[in-house]
This record gives structure tokens, C-alpha cells and sequence, in this order.
């Protein structure tokens, strides 16, 4: 009897771990929501804070990965158009060839209609900016989205991931608010920065970017453009001089070296660190705010 019963509980074991659902992410932000509505999932990402999402490497890693998969999750607004059709192509996985976008379920800033990205006109992006995770407001939108397609794929979970997304919306919507109460101290302010990357970050907390380090999206800083902007800057500096964790910082510091010690340069992280935990999101916010409110508390207004 306790043989059939060993026999038994091992079977349900192994068939409860051949359920889990494997899910595939282009970016650590979704990662990290897919393991708070279904931490059981198996979750792979392709990219981290340190890697610019527009470019990646189709690497055999990331195909066997996608291959497996039984969910896709990805930005979308082209984001990963450069890397994520061939990797689907290579993978060849009927289940992940229709992706779940976080950029279909949220209202874009800045789109541009009709623009065509090319080596010479940079990381142009028609549909918006698709760096909608640096707003926790655009985060919260995305979660009701992303939790009805997991209940899809495990729809012996629906209950379970339901509650999680309850749960994960009301303390969200608390952080969110003790955010913005310690955020005041930066509206209005300015601030220098390359790429879009924070373009959300900026708007959530009324910053503004007064310039951008790229003479075009996705183009590195020249020295031309960089003196153009110093001219400008000479004027009415910022509030600090950002770049992403995946640039290179060597422009943003020569351009806040010019203007002065004033002028701080922020290396903000562009992701949550990967698998850092239940609170990984929250973590970043954090981050990011910190680095801008000491920024603020040591540069004159």
C-alpha cells in the first residue's frame, strides 16, 4: 500500500511540473509580471538592463527557449522587430507566432504616423514610444491584459491569477501614490538625456527633457551635436545629464563636465534586474527616484 501510494504522489508530482507553462520574454519587466500573476510559470527573458532591447542577438539560447515556449510576451510598437521575426522564424513554434504585446493594451506618447526607420533615420518608432514601462500607471493597464492571456494559457489557474492581480493592483496603486507624493520636488524641473528611453518616467513625474544626447533616435552622440547642446545648456542647465544602463556614459559625462559640477550624470537602470524577486518592479521605481531625488536636492532649481 505505501508503494502505490509513493508511486502515486511521485506521479503527481511529475505531472503537476509537466503542467507548468513556460513563458518566453523579451524584456525583464514582463518578466517580472508574468512571476507575480503565475509564479509558477517557468519564465525566460532574452534581455536585461544592460543590453539595448532594439538590437539582439538571435543566439541558439534564446531560439531553443522560444522553441519551448508556450507563451510569448514581448513590448511590441516595434521594439523588438529588428531580432524577435527571425528568432520566431528559427524557433519555429506554432504557439508563440502570435505574441502578446504590452504596447497593444496602453495609449503610446509621441507616435509618428507614416515614419519609416532606416540605418540613416535611427530608431524611429510609428506606433509611439515603446518604452511604456517606466510609468507604473501604463505597468497597472498592461497587468489586467497580461493576466487574462496567462489565465488563457492556464486556465486551471484563472481563480489563482485573478486574485494575484487583485492583490498586485492594490498595492500598486499605494506605491504609486507614496511615489508621486515624494516625487514633487521634481516637477517642472529639466533634464538632459539620450534616447526616449525614460520618455514615460519623465512625463509621469513632470520632468522635462530638454535635450537629447542623439542627434537622431538610436544614433550615438556626436561631437558636433554634443557642442550644439552645450550651447543651449550654458543657458539653463539641467537638472542632471541621464543615460540608460545600456549607453555609453562617456558623452553624458563630457557634456556635464562642461556645464559644471552642478550637473550630475544618472546611470539609471532601463529594466528591473531579472528574477531579483517578488518586489523586483517596486525595487526599480525605488531606484530611479532616489537617483532623481538627490539629483534635484544638489542642483539649484
Amino acid at each position: 500500500m505505501r508503494s502505490d501510494a509513493l508511486v502515486l504522489a511521485l506521479g503527481l508530482l511529475v505531472g503537476g511540473a509537466a503542467q507548468a507553462v513556460t513563458v518566453f520574454t523579451c524584456e525583464p519587466e514582463w518578466a517580472a509580471l508574468t512571476r507575480t500573476l503565475l509564479p509558477e510559470a517557468r519564465v525566460h527573458v532574452a534581455t536585461h538592463a544592460g543590453q539595448d532591447p532594439h538590437h539582439v542577438e538571435a543566439r541558439p539560447a534564446l531560439i531553443a527557449q522560444l522553441r519551448n515556449a508556450d507563451l510569448a510576451v514581448c513590448t511590441g510598437a516595434s521594439l523588438e522587430a529588428g531580432w524577435l521575426p527571425m528568432l520566431q522564424q528559427r524557433a519555429g513554434n506554432a504557439r508563440t507566432r502570435e505574441v502578446f504585446e504590452a504596447a497593444d493594451h496602453v495609449e503610446l506618447i509621441d507616435p509618428q504616423p507614416g515614419a519609416i526607420g532606416t540605418p540613416w533615420a535611427g530608431d524611429v518608432h510609428a506606433e509611439g514610444n515603446p518604452h511604456l514601462h517606466t510609468d507604473p500607471h501604463k505597468l497597472l493597464e498592461v497587468t489586467h491584459a497580461l493576466a487574462a492571456r496567462l489565465a488563457q494559457a492556464v486556465p486551471d489557474q484563472r481563480s489563482a491569477i485573478e486574485q494575484r492581480r487583485v492583490g498586485f493592483e492594490r498595492q500598486w496603486k499605494a506605491r504609486i501614490a507614496a511615489w508621486e507624493t515624494r516625487a514633487r520636488p521634481l516637477r517642472g524641473r529639466s533634464i538632459a538625456a539620450q534616447h526616449s528611453t525614460f520618455g514615460y518616467l519623465w512625463r509621469w513625474l513632470g520632468l522635462r527633457q530638454t535635450a537629447d544626447l542623439e542627434p537622431r533616435p538610436g544614433m550615438a552622440p556626436t561631437p558636433g551635436h554634443l557642442q550644439r547642446l552645450l550651447d543651449g545648456l550654458r543657458r539653463q542647465p539641467p537638472m542632471a545629464v541621464v543615460v540608460s544602463s545600456y549607453q555609453d556614459p562617456r558623452p553624458a559625462r563630457w557634456l556635464a563636465g562642461q556645464l559644471g559640477d552642478r550637473v550630475p550624470v544618472l546611470v539609471l537602470p532601463s529594466s528591473p534586474p531579472d528574477d531579483a524577486g517578488p518586489d523586483a518592479l517596486a525595487a526599480w521605481f525605488d531606484q530611479m527616484l532616489d537617483a532623481l531625488l538627490k539629483a534635484a536636492a544638489s542642483s539649484p532649481p
